[in-house]
């Protein structure tokens, strides 16, 4: 069947990504208890930065790279490696330097080991990025998927040892930060073990690691917005609520910490759509531009179909969700939570789907139009969360914010997504620069391969159909 091999892509990252989350999920409970609401707020604090660094050394290389791959555009893996390496190193370095900076900026000392035990995680998720988008090239989804479960294992075993030993909540968090970097390590050594027993057909054609950067920079640029917005908003926010309440970091915790972790859980359902758009649209695009936009169109609408049913779950009974999973949670907190988690719930959909669609973009060639949905729709958020963090609503305006981000970043992409090509035909004077002056309607009626009048103006008919020549709008 046309779609069997996209749903057999689709169905191992999904599995993958119910199991990881089922045991991120398990592993939030006890670790929530055991850091309390200050230290699962400095948890959240840290992560942003580190998604941002994330970002500019390693997303976007599994979407290029397995674009790359997919269309056998030569031998990349070994000069990607070592610009990647760098690149991650670079990121880990630039980390704690500004560690202290920082925490300084978030008024708490405290994040500094924070952001120091999660450092390395920068340098070894590079690398991951790198191995992952190979494997996503040669249509084969097993290591990306076993990779995601043993990150998720390691990091709730390690996380959940090492805790034990910390007296107070701020070293609690710091050593939970570094079962993140214990798991990346061990999500590398599985990869390279992979790596090195597939048989590869090495391409007469190499090509350098900046051609998969280059192919990188517009994905990066999309998906550095969304962390780029939340390591401003683990400043913004807390400093917004801190008008009006002393627990400004737990508050913070609530919504970045618990309420995301499971209003996202429809997006991660869907990773394994994300994950396979992109080779499976690279491919269909060389089939002709229709080709690829139903494929495109396909992708989206089996994302609504797995996250709509887990959205409206969270949405009716996110009170029943929130007691079961955090039932230490003070009851005023589990209150605010279960109203995060209901409210967010309604854009959790939206989110889905703009993972989906700056895939099949990429996929496409449009991710530059996928960065700029997502700017706009960050920008929106930033103003409203001004506007609607106030005494009343405290960190419910936060989340009516993200509200109205995700769907416009949506429809933006959608509108990408489904919008044809502009065709512009040229006649054989246009290119010999002797064209100039012509109408349109002049210039559409030459045939192009003859430089001979169209059949409306006199030319033979049998000479041959326009040459189009298009650019994405």
């Amino acid at each position: 069947m046309k779609h069997a091999k996209f749903l057999k892509n689709v169905a191992i990252i999904s599995l993958a990504g119910i199991l990881a989350k089922g045991i991120g999920a398990l592993y939030r409970i006890p670790l929530t208890s055991a850091l309390g609401g200050y230290g699962t707020g400095l948890y959240q604090m840290a992560y942003p930065l580190f998604c941002v660094l994330l970002t500019f050394s390693s997303a976007g290389i599994p979407s290029a790279l397995s674009r790359m791959i997919a269309a056998e555009k030569g031998e990349v893996m070994g000069s990607a490696f070592r610009l990647f390496a760098l690149l991650g190193l670079v990121g880990t370095l630039i980390m704690v330097l500004l560690a202290p900076v920082m925490s300084g900026l978030q008024g708490d000392a405290s994040l500094t080991p924070c952001y120091l035990a999660l450092a390395p995680s920068v340098f070894f998720v590079a690398l991951i990025a790198v191995l992952r988008g190979y494997f996503q090239g040669k249509n084969d989804m097993r290591p990306t998927a076993l990779s995601e479960i043993l990150e998720q294992l390691v990091k709730a075993g390690a996380g959940l040892l090492m805790t034990g030993f910390a007296a107070d909540p701020a070293r609690r968090a710091a050593y939970a930060l570094f079962a993140v970097t214990l798991s990346e390590v061990a999500a590398l050594l599985f990869l390279l073990l992979r790596y090195r027993g597939t048989k590869r057909v090495l391409l007469a054609r190499k090509r350098s690691g900046f051609s998969v950067l280059r192919g990188a920079i517009p994905v990066m640029a999309a998906s550095a917005l969304l962390p780029v917005s939340r390591m401003a908003d683990s400043i913004l926010v807390v400093r917004l609520l801190f008008r009006y309440t002393e627990r400004s970091v737990s508050l913070y915790g609530l919504f970045a910490g618990a309420a995301a972790s499971l209003c996202s859980l429809p997006a991660t359902l869907c990773y394994g759509v994300v994950a396979a758009a992109v080779p499976a649209v690279s491919r269909s695009m060389a089939e002709g531009e229709e080709a690829g936009r139903d494929r495109a169109v396909y992708a989206l609408l089996l994302t609504i179909l797995l996250s709509l049913p887990f959205a409206l779950l969270l949405f009716a009974f996110s009170g029943q969700i929130v007691n079961v999973l955090y039932p230490a949670l003070p009851p005023a907190d589990r209150e605010t939570l279960t109203s995060l988690v209901r409210l967010s719930s309604l854009s959790s959909v939206f989110l889905s789907g703009v993972d989906t669609l700056t895939a099949s973009l990429t996929g496409m060639g449009r991710a530059k139009q996928a960065a700029f949905s997502m700017a706009a729709a960050v920008g929106v958020k930033t103003v409203l969360e001004c506007l609607l963090i106030n005494r009343r609503f405290l960190i419910l305006g936060a989340a009516a914010a993200a509200n109205a981000c995700y769907p416009i970043a949506f429809f933006l992409d959608l509108l990408y997504t489904v919008r044809k090509k502009r065709v512009v035909a040229y006649d054989r004077g246009d290119r010999l620069g002797n064209g100039k002056g012509r109408s349109d309607a002049e210039r559409a009626a030459c045939d192009p391969r003859s430089g001979q009048r169209s059949p409306a103006h006199g030319g033979n008919p049998r000479r041959g159909d326009l040459k189009r020549r298009g650019d994405p709008v």
